[in-house]
């Protein structure tokens, strides 16, 4: 049965289909740190699990996120290894990668 599990696992994307990681809904307002960060992000330019545009306000769809430095929703880390999830910065069509 285990044998069976782990090609499904590989298979799954870090990003949920409806936007999500581990609980998290990928949209809102958002705080950079560099340490205990909620989410571990690495930005590339091909095959990010989530894309992502920045906005100014009302972040309320999935990729919409506004940076902020006080009261965010939740808190990213950039590197550079073993990230959490992967994103692309796009000026339009934000969501699931």
């Amino acid at each position: 049965m285990l044998v069976l599990l782990i090609p499904s696992m590989c298979l799954a994307g870090a990003v949920s289909k409806d936007g999500y990681y581990n609980g998290i809904k990928l949209c809102g307002k958002v705080k950079v740190v560099t340490h205990n960060a909620d989410i571990k992000v690495k930005v590339v330019d091909s095959f990010p699990d989530l894309k992502v545009k920045r906005v100014n306000s009302f972040p309320d769809h999935i990729g919409e996120w506004q940076f902020v430095e006080i009261f965010p929703d939740f808190t990213i880390q950039y590197v550079e290894s073993f990230p959490d999830i992967k994103i692309k910065f796009v000026n339009a069509f934000p969501g699931v990668g």
